[in-house]
């Protein structure tokens, strides 16, 4: 268990109709902030095996004081995040008695945060969910924004709904329980951000990320701060992906193709950092994007260690045909977000998907 320490530097990015608040220490008030965002009668706290057993047990305790709670644990891994496991959770709050002035919590990283926020989304018809992210790739991406839904065979988030959270709260020093592969992995999702959005956050994560896979505390406070406000001003200005939100799906196509032809045993950031040097050089080989930025792409990422080029055993028409399964896929025709420049992204002000024939994607694909 870690030691508690004192709240020292915090903050509080607004994402719309919520809150977003990012400190280390922060977790030693989650339950005062929790009835605050969400108050019920009924505190569902939803985690899986690898977090629950150090995490869950002071939040349950705090919470009980404020109402009646349960504790849903499931199995850690993206497998877990199924029409099957969301069944069964439903059934269990069911079966506690529990109505609509539920408030589901959603303790753990990205998998949690959608399972979680989709049984909150559907649970007599949407209850109140509070995001408690445990891992760096759910602070800087997968509790901000809403999106919330499970795997299915066919592909990723396949099945979901649009289901904001009443409040995200973010502490920095959960991620040193984390392996450093996963601080790594969820750096990618903080590459993305600098490549849609922000050439000199780009540049910073160059010193800034070795620091963050070190567990530095004032490292993580910055780039999850940062990462944070660039999401959540996309997603404010565009909550449902209708158009400028789509630019955050960099790097998404190909990357969920890898990582579904896996079998989801490569981690989703592995995956996304193939997807955005593959998108970056498609961008380059079409015109849309300024030489060398696939380059940088590909620089920054060896610096923090992340993969960069497909792996052999994925071909390229394994690859494009899952591709087809992507959300993305419009009139059979896969579209993808691609930059222009590190700090820029490609489009016209009121289309951000960009429709490209698999024959192009075949050419960076090898």
């Amino acid at each position: 268990m870690m030691a508690a320490s004192a709240l020292g530097a915090s903050h509080t990015i607004d994402a719309g109709t919520y809150r977003v608040s990012i400190a280390a220490g922060l977790r030693l008030s989650y339950a005062m902030r929790i009835v605050a965002a969400a108050p019920a009668h009924h505190y569902a706290l939803i985690s899986d095996s690898n977090v629950a057993p150090l995490h869950a047990g002071p939040l349950s305790a705090t919470l009980a004081e404020h109402g009646e709670t349960s504790l849903h644990v499931v199995p850690a891994g993206e497998g877990t995040k199924s029409r099957e496991s969301w069944a069964a959770l439903t059934d269990a709050l069911l079966a506690r008695g529990c109505g609509r002035d539920t408030t589901v919590v959603a303790l753990g990283g990205g998998m949690i945060g959608d399972l979680a926020g989709f049984v909150a989304a559907t649970y007599m018809r949407g209850i109140p969910v509070v995001q408690c992210p445990t891992s760096l790739l759910a602070m800087i991406d997968a509790s901000v924004g809403g999106k919330t839904g499970v795997d299915t065979p066919a592909g990723k988030n396949l099945v979901g709904a649009f289901h904001p959270p009443a409040a995200v709260l973010a502490d920095v020093e959960l991620l040193a329980t984390l392996p450093a592969e996963h601080r790594r992995a969820g750096l990618a999702e903080a590459v993305k951000h600098g490549v849609v959005a922000d050439a000199h956050y780009f540049d910073l994560l160059r010193t800034a990320g070795p620091a963050v896979l070190g567990a530095d505390t004032d490292a993580v406070l910055g780039v999850v701060t940062r990462s944070v406000e660039i999401k959540a001003e996309i997603v404010t200005a565009d909550s449902r992906e209708q158009g400028l939100r789509k630019i955050l799906n960099f790097g998404h196509t190909l990357g969920h193709a890898i990582e579904h032809a896996s079998g989801y045993e490569m981690l989703h950031g592995e995956c996304v950092a193939i997807g955005m040097v593959l998108e970056a050089r498609l961008a380059e080989r079409m015109g849309l994007a300024e030489s060398g930025t696939s380059e940088a792409i590909v620089e920054l990422l060896r610096v923090v260690g992340l993969p960069v080029a497909r792996p052999a055993r994925f071909g390229a028409d394994e690859l494009l045909r899952a591709t087809r399964l992507d959300k993305k896929a419009q009139a059979g025709v896969v579209e993808y977000a691609l930059p222009a420049a590190v700090g820029r992204m490609a489009g016209d002000g009121m289309r951000w998907g960009i429709a490209v024939p698999d024959a192009l994607a075949r050419e960076v694909l090898g």
